[in-house]
């Protein structure tokens, strides 16, 4: 099964300056933060503020690559977490067939805005990611900072933004 997620934000994290993008549950207060390199938050980012590039940019040239295909970018799953790495897999209908492929997080993101498509996060790595908060074998992060992730307000966000 997976959930639906929507970008909660985008901000820097204060202990390690990595950037991360926070996804939120659509019907609850459950979040999953993704740290991602710097240039990667800014596609995603550049694609939040809706700013507009002289040329386009590597995703932009992805849709445009997809749509002169005939494809349609059906849904974005994040998969898996192993090995501190998060992966996520591509989804999309050519020709009635669909196609999946291998991305990651970041990328898959900065196309899924772009293209208007959900974005959803497996049920068992949100599992996952709940035990490594309460202090379970891996750990992504201290159990404070997934409730300090979970209690940020809007005010906060734009406190933190990048």
């Amino acid at each position: 099964m997976e959930v639906e997620m929507r970008i909660r934000g985008l901000m820097m994290d204060p202990n390690t300056n990595m950037p991360i993008v926070i996804l939120k549950d659509v019907a609850s207060e459950v979040v999953l933060p993704i740290w991602v390199g710097i240039y990667e938050a800014n596609a995603i980012a550049v694609e939040i503020e809706k700013v507009s590039a002289p040329r386009p940019l590597t995703h932009d040239l992805l849709k445009k690559l997809i749509g002169s295909l005939n494809g349609r970018l059906e849904k974005v799953v994040i998969s898996e977490l192993k090995d501190d790495t998060f992966y996520s897999v591509l989804w999309m209908k050519q020709g009635g067939e669909w196609v999946t492929l291998d991305a990651r997080p970041s990328d898959a993101i900065a196309l899924a805005l772009r293209m208007d498509c959900p974005i959803y996060v497996s049920e068992s790595l949100l599992a996952q990611a709940r035990l490594m908060a309460h202090g379970g074998e891996a750990s992504a992060g201290p159990e404070h900072l997934m409730r300090w992730l979970e209690g940020l307000n809007d005010e906060d966000m734009g406190k933190y933004k990048m």
